[in-house]
């Protein structure tokens, strides 16, 4: 694959997580191409600040505070992995796939199914938030200390 190439030749630095993501559509170029190009622009109307990340040799990320979901593609399916999914309510029932793990849950999305773009934009809101819920809270043992006078 062209990312092996680049990490051979050290110039991955030069390629961008953004770069492959559309290398990797483009490559696929069926049903599974399009449902991951789709799937990418709904996260990105839902939080405008979540990051395109490339890791474990060729899976797309999508993160902010911390790991939001990924994009994988299989033979016959995109699979939607949210990291902390457990931990997340699902109305809608999105959720299809991992469900017996205590920490990630999954939505397969299957050739011709549509994705319940509205409950998927909540999902990645509510994924973002718990992320982002540890990362404000103050230190402790700062928050303690009492300044003498």
């Amino acid at each position: 694959m062209r990312e092996l190439e680049l990490y051979r030749k050290g110039r991955a630095a030069v390629e961008t997580a953004s770069a492959f993501i559309d290398e990797r559509i483009k490559e696929l170029g069926d049903w599974r191409g399009k449902t991951l190009e789709k799937v990418r622009a709904i996260i990105h109307e839902a939080d405008a600040e979540i990051v395109e990340e490339w890791k474990w040799m060729g899976t797309p990320v999508w993160s902010h505070g911390g790991i939001v979901c990924t994009g994988e593609t299989y033979k016959s399916v995109v699979k939607m992995t949210f990291a902390k999914g457990a931990a997340l309510k699902d109305p809608a029932g999105l959720f299809n796939s991992s469900l017996e793990g205590n920490v990630r849950r999954a939505i397969d999305i299957h050739e011709g199914e549509k994705v319940d773009e509205a409950a998927l934009k909540e999902l990645i809101r509510a994924a973002v938030a718990l992320n982002l819920k540890g990362k404000s809270k103050p230190n402790p043992r700062l928050a303690s200390r009492k300044r003498g006078g």
